[in-house]
């Protein structure tokens, strides 16, 4: 049996249904449905999806495809009792693209094929109305020139706009017959200069380059561009939909328009679009005319605004979701050209989903299924002030990488001791750096936002700030700082320490001056500014949130280093912490020369002296954590990360000269330590449990600290669960010895305060060796938490730091695509999960019930949650801001 190639929709019957995506598009599925359910749809018929992949394959039509086109095309023509290229009663159609999922921008529309000179004088004779005749066909030529020959737009436009200054009028509709007919000959002109042959008339060979145009559509750059940003994947190739015309064109008793069935911005539940009389399609996206309010529509013709409101509820009732719909209106009678799932913003997808369960049309379980987890981060997010940027014509000079959610205003700042000094000063700053490192952290902990020059989406910064809930552009290519003279340059504008500029996470935008910034309603319901009954978003936000946490398994933990960020976390939901960075600490205020002093030191008794000094300081911190967490559990991870960290690099003779003035020592002596300290491969250095191993006398501080705070806390009435983490351990006798450092100064504690509490001891799993070893770990271990960002780094052989440049061709490049995603975005299942599931297994069968998390900025990403729920985990960990997010994606991964 030959393969069926082509769909035919027509009459009240289709040969289709919703359900076919995968066979006839998005568009080419809901026309066939719609015709089904008896809606006004002018017939046509669809080339499927699987006949693009062919082409795309072979580059050429599969066999049979043609043949089934003239078939279907016959049977268009019978319906209609119109044909192709008839100079009697010509049949004109549409061409429009259409995959399984909606990929807007992808390829334009073409309308009104089949048009030709003699075609068109036929559309005159028929209708009596020659104005709408050649409008139709200098229409035909503009879209057809440049969506299917690639004649440049502009082209056409500056013949158009030739013949209107001639005439001395600015609108398209101020233009006759005669008029647009000259319009047509300037059209032939611009295409066989462009093309180097004539306008095609023969309606088929239009048509057969049309349906090539689409299908080549699918391998142009920008709808590669729109499948990696939206994370498209497995589709075949795109529909091709040829569809009989109806004209919005032919009077002031037609028109077009595009609505929602509720608003995409804020989900209200009011119809929301845009019309136009005497217009096309395209007239209503193109800017050139104002479209009216759909509401208006009823003053102009009241039997199809009362028929669109009517079919807006059919579309609601039988899709249970907003729907996005195209509509044509030929002399007084409504035809439906489209509708579709509607993208709208991450407010509207909570506000309607909820709307449809209280109205029946839904359950909540398929609401948070549908709600993109991805996206809901953005709710929480500072955003730019809209109005201000209208008013006072704002607009962006530049961009780079949206890395962390939210929008931010403020002055410059080229240092993190500048940002520092200017936001003591009461200044809102922007740090903006080549790329931050850890000693940018205490300037990026008081900026509004950061921007830097380099970077990926995992660089420093983008991590950091989004663990921090701080708006970030990153790898912006356009920012280049002049270090001697201390300017930065975007694109073509110079700018200086304490100039305003603002930053938008959500686009990647920048933006040269202040732009007014208003805070999340939820965060400001979460932080008491605002009452919850004044907001309605917070109302859907707390209703959703309930019933998300009710339908997931696996428990959501923070990563958070002060008070401020787990109170933070707490009200965003988290059931404890599953990593605080102890490291983090030592960056604040006077520490970091308590901390150098303790690295300059050549004893021990001069170490121990100068951590005494930071013992305090850490067990403040931890008196503060654990009040903020009301009883809920601490992971705690002792230090981790080398000690040449809180140096100045070796090149760095200024920082050099601080840390001696600092220290009271000799700058000889601060270049000797940092270059003993100095390490070719760092990350694989001496750090984590290497470090304690030969300085037990920090853990020793460190684990004081935590007992000390811990005991204090709960001789207050509150209860505390410290969990003590040894980081990258990758064999059992280097845990065996931490931990009995770690029971032995618990054991002093309890005995110096009369009392004791309940603790664990477990270790991070970072270092494959540990995945490997895990049931002789687990046997000493009470619990594991994978640091997936080392793990993945170790496991894959790839820096995190230094991989954009090939990582981007790896993922992005459609010829290699090695990695499905980042690793360092999206967990490595294949590879990194492997070894997670072999851990686990292996731990818990020498430990069962041994509790197991994850604390590696994959702990915040849905992919990443869900497969750590299917592994059995415990617990997932993420940054404050990601904690809602967590929250949703383990939800839908228990409902799925």
């Amino acid at each position: 049996m030959a393969t069926k190639w082509v769909y035919f929709f027509g009459n009240g019957k289709a040969e289709g249904k919703a359900s076919d995506k995968n066979i006839l598009g998005g568009k080419g599925a809901n026309l066939a449905e719609m015709t089904n359910i008896g809606l006004p749809v002018p017939p046509g018929f669809t080339i499927s999806c699987q006949a693009c992949g062919y082409y795309a394959q072979h580059n050429e039509y599969p066999e049979g495809m043609m043949d089934q086109v003239l078939e279907n095309l016959k049977h268009l023509e019978a319906i209609t009792g119109k044909k192709l290229g008839d100079h009697t009663n010509p049949l004109l159609v549409s061409v429009r693209s259409g995959a399984a999922v909606s990929m807007p921008g992808m390829m334009d529309t073409v309308l009104n094929l089949g048009l030709n000179p003699e075609v068109v004088e036929a559309v005159v004779r028929k209708t009596g109305n020659p104005r709408f005749a050649w409008d139709s066909y200098r229409r035909f030529m503009q879209m057809f020139g440049d969506v299917v020959m690639g004649v440049k737009h502009e082209e056409f436009e500056k013949a158009l706009a030739a013949v209107k200054a001639a005439k001395g009028v600015k609108l398209d509709t101020e233009l006759d017959a005669d008029d647009l007919k000259l319009v047509t000959e300037k059209y032939r002109e611009v295409y066989v200069n462009a093309i180097g042959s004539d306008f095609p008339t023969d309606p088929m060979l239009q048509l057969t380059k049309a349906i090539d145009a689409v299908f080549g559509s699918w391998d142009n750059p920008r709808a590669k561009v729109y499948r990696q940003m939206n994370d498209i994947r497995g589709l075949d190739g795109t529909a091709v939909n040829v569809q009989s015309m109806v004209f919005g064109n032919t009077g002031e008793t037609s028109g077009t328009g595009v609505a929602f069935t509720r608003n995409p911005s804020d989900g209200e539940n009011k119809f929301y679009g845009e019309y136009l009389m005497n217009a096309q399609g395209e007239d209503v996206v193109a800017g050139i005319r104002t479209p009216q309010p759909i509401t208006t529509l009823e003053a102009v013709n009241k039997t199809a605004y009362d028929q669109l409101v009517s079919i807006r509820e059919i579309l609601e009732n039988h899709y249970k979701e907003i729907q996005d719909i195209e509509f044509t209106i030929e002399d007084g009678k409504l035809y439906m050209l489209q509708t579709r799932n509607g993208k709208r913003t991450i407010f509207s997808w909570l506000r309607t989903q909820i709307d449809l369960v209280e109205e029946g049309k839904i359950d909540m379980a398929t609401a948070i299924k549908r709600v993109p987890a991805n996206e809901f981060s953005k709710l929480f997010a500072p955003i730019l002030d809209t109005d201000d940027m209208k008013k006072n014509a704002i607009e962006a000079i530049g961009n780079g990488l949206n890395a962390s959610p939210g929008a931010a205003a403020g002055v410059i700042a080229l240092s993190a001791e500048d940002a520092q000094h200017r936001a003591k000063a009461g200044q809102k700053v922007i740090l903006v750096r080549t790329e931050t490192t850890p000693e940018d952290i205490q300037g990026m902990a008081v900026s509004q936002g950061v921007l830097t020059a380099l970077g990926g989406m995992t660089s420093h910064a983008a991590v950091v700030a989004r663990g921090m809930g701080c708006p970030c552009v990153s790898g912006a290519s356009c920012v280049h700082i002049d270090e001697a003279t201390h300017e930065v340059r975007i694109a073509d504008r110079v700018f200086h320490a304490g100039d305003w500029i603002s930053i938008d996470g959500f686009n990647g935008k920048i933006y040269p001056q202040r732009v007014q910034v208003k805070d999340s309603e939820i965060l400001q319901v979460l932080n008491g500014k605002m009452k919850a009954e004044d907001s309605w978003l917070y109302r859907y936000y707390d209703k959703f949130m309930k019933a998300v946490d009710e339908a997931r398994k696996i428990q959501i933990r923070t990563n958070a280093d002060t008070p401020e960020d787990t109170r933070a976390a707490v009200r965003f939901g988290a059931q404890g912490i599953g990593l605080t960075r102890t490291e983090h600490m030592f960056f604040q205020g006077h520490r970091i020369v308590s901390m150098r002093k303790m690295i300059c030191s050549e004893t021990k008794e001069a170490r121990v002296a100068a951590l005494n000094e930071l013992l305090p300081m850490q067990k403040s911190d931890f008196i503060g954590i654990f009040k903020a967490l009301e009883g809920r559990p601490a992971n705690i991870r002792l230090i981790d990360p080398p000690l040449h960290e809180f140096l100045p690099g070796h090149d760095n003779v200024t920082g050099q000269q601080e840390v001696a003035d600092q220290l009271h020592v000799p700058i000889e002596k601060v270049r000797r330590i940092v270059n003993d300290y100095k390490e070719m491969n760092p990350m694989l250095g001496f750090r984590g449990c290497r470090l304690v191993i030969v300085h037990p006398e920090i853990l020793e501080m460190q684990v004081r600290a935590i007992i000390e705070a811990a005991l204090d806390v709960s001789a207050e009435g509150m209860e505390v669960h410290p969990e003590i983490m040894i980081p990258l351990v990758g064999e059992v006798k280097e845990f065996r010895f931490c931990k009995t450092h770690v029971i032995e100064t618990a054991e002093k504690v309890f005995a110096e305060y009369g009392r004791k509490i309940e603790y664990k001891v477990g270790t991070m799993i970072e270092v494959p060796r540990a995945a490997l070893k895990a049931d002789e770990i687990g046997a000493e271990a009470e619990f594991f938490s994978f640091g997936t960002n080392d793990l993945t780094q170790m496991t894959c052989g790839f820096s995190r730091d230094d991989s954009s440049r090939f990582l981007t061709p790896y993922v992005q490049d459609a010829d290699k695509q090695f990695y499905d995603y980042d690793p360092f975005q999206v967990l490595d299942q294949a590879g990194v999960g492997l070894l997670m599931k072999m851990a686990v297994e292996k731990g818990r069968t020498a430990h069962p019930g041994l509790k197991i998390g994850i604390c590696g900025e994959h702990g915040g990403e849905p992919r990443s949650v869900a497969f750590c729920a299917s592994l059995g985990l415990d617990y997932v960990s993420c940054s404050p801001f990601r904690v809602p997010v967590a929250r949703l994606a383990a939800a839908q991964a228990a409902l799925m």
